[in-house]
């Protein structure tokens, strides 16, 4: 199977966050070869450049050819050009490949380092914008190369409108740096038509490496044969996922993280296979069926950074009664739980290590067992359950929650309520994984079953 490659024709970050690492990183996470040309090296960190180090304008061709010559480019993408020297030696290889490129206007480092000379600009105008599949400037690059200032969604299409007559085929006006209240406004030009492309602005200082991880997201789109506007919205859904997992490191900006999706996945394998084990633990157990509810019950477990019921693992179709033992009547799966997985949800917001959750029958035995296990216990009541609440499917147990963690200084372990009128009272069963939590029920069930 041929595999889709990529080359990023940039400068090396020593800190990692941005440059050919992040580039390299990028077309790794989304199933393409990487390869790199290196323009220049810099000396930087989160807080800042301070050494640039050119190399030499023929190291720069050789490197573009001997990967070419050899292995194939389905796509290029390039980021910092100091120099007019590196420009010009740089289109010269482009003019060659016939492939599609992502040219990445480089200008300034998140610090406010500049990363090009000002008689570079021109030939990047001139010469290598002609050349571009799609560009990508932020707000400030693309008022360098408009020559007007950008600080609302109309002037971004405006810019990327001028852009366009540059030369490349589309062009994409990024819109993190616009003060746009609560969302990020990306502009997409393309054959004549203004797309616009939206999503939900980050809190964080550590966006480090975002313009080269978006522009690379789009070249291994474009590599793997997708669509240019399909290209350009996936990357969109890719940096956002990747500056949502941000990681705090250094004094100044830390780096966005492309490898997110993969690490999100691998967790979600692990939290799989965490379950399959905690259900035969429930199901090798023949004292269960002593304190499951007459609605059944679930157990689940949800990724370190849940935000909702997707992100929660529980096993479809229920665990339920055979009398004689328990019985998982289907297999792990994300979102398919309810109640359970709103309750974790809600726990992890003032306690993030609660990950797992199992809901028991309630009885005043088994809430007196818990309390000689010496399980933190809090409750709530359904009674006083406001009106507006109880309309809302699922809210009950989101609320229950929260006035339950208030009544407790500590992580809790058991969270109960006595029921209302036609409600069955429950116990929630919490922990930090799966196992522990199906260990404890486990435990609950043996010592109840032998007092009673």
């Amino acid at each position: 199977m041929e595999v889709p490659t990529a080359i990023t024709i940039a400068g090396s970050d020593s800190s990692g966050g941005a440059g050919i690492q992040a580039d390299l990183k990028t077309f790794s996470a989304l199933g393409v070869h990487g390869m790199s040309a290196i323009t220049s090296v810099t000396a930087q960190n989160s807080q800042g450049v301070t050494k640039i180090q050119d190399i030499d304008p023929g190291v720069i061709r050789a490197q573009i050819r001997s990967v070419s010559n050899d292995i194939g480019i389905s796509v290029a993408k390039t980021g910092m050009l100091h120099t007019r020297d590196i420009i010009e030696v740089v289109v010269k290889e482009l003019e060659q490949l016939n492939r599609p490129i992502v040219v990445d206007p480089v200008m300034i480092a998140k610090s406010g380092a500049r990363l090009i000379d000002e008689i570079a600009i021109g030939v990047l105008k001139n010469k290598l914008l002609p050349l571009a599949t799609v560009a990508t400037p932020n707000a400030e690059e693309a008022s360098a190369l408009t020559g007007f200032p950008i600080t609302s969604i109309e002037h971004s299409k405006k810019a990327a409108t001028a852009i366009a007559k540059m030369g490349p085929e589309a062009v994409v006006v990024k819109g993190g740096h616009l003060h746009s209240g609560k969302k990020v406004v990306d502009i997409l030009f393309y054959r004549g038509k203004h797309h616009l492309f939206t999503s939900t602005k980050i809190d964080t200082k550590n966006t480090h490496g975002t313009g080269c991880t978006f522009a690379s997201a789009i070249a291994a789109k474009l590599a793997k044969g997708v669509s240019l506007i399909d290209s350009v919205s996936s990357a969109k859904e890719f940096i956002t996922e990747a500056i949502r997992n941000s990681i705090s490191m250094g004094k100044g900006h830390g780096p966005v993280n492309p490898m997110a999706p993969l690490f999100r996945e691998a967790e979600r394998y692990g939290i799989i296979k965490e379950l399959e084990e905690a259900i035969r633990i429930l199901e090798s157990s023949p004292n269960l069926p002593s304190i499951i509810p007459e609605s059944q019950t679930n157990l689940a477990m949800a990724i370190s950074d849940a935000k909702d019921r997707s992100d929660v693992a529980a096993v479809r179709g229920r665990i339920v009664n055979m009398g004689y033992s328990v019985k998982a009547s289907g297999c792990p799966e994300f979102g398919v739980s309810g109640h359970v997985a709103n309750t974790i949800i809600t726990v992890m917001k003032s306690h993030p290590q609660v990950r797992a959750a199992m809901n028991v029958r309630f009885d005043e035995k088994i809430l007196s067992i818990a309390r000689r296990m010496k399980l933190s216990i809090t409750f709530y009541d359904r009674r006083q359950e406001p009106p507006e609440i109880r309309k809302i499917e699922g809210r009950t147990t989101v609320w229950g929650s929260e006035q339950a963690i208030r009544r407790l200084n500590m992580v809790p372990e058991v969270i109960y309520h006595r029921g209302a009128l036609g409600k069955e009272p429950m116990m929630i069963l919490l922990g930090n994984s799966a196992r522990n939590v199906a260990i404890q029920a486990k435990k609950l069930a043996e010592i109840y079953t032998h007092k009673t």
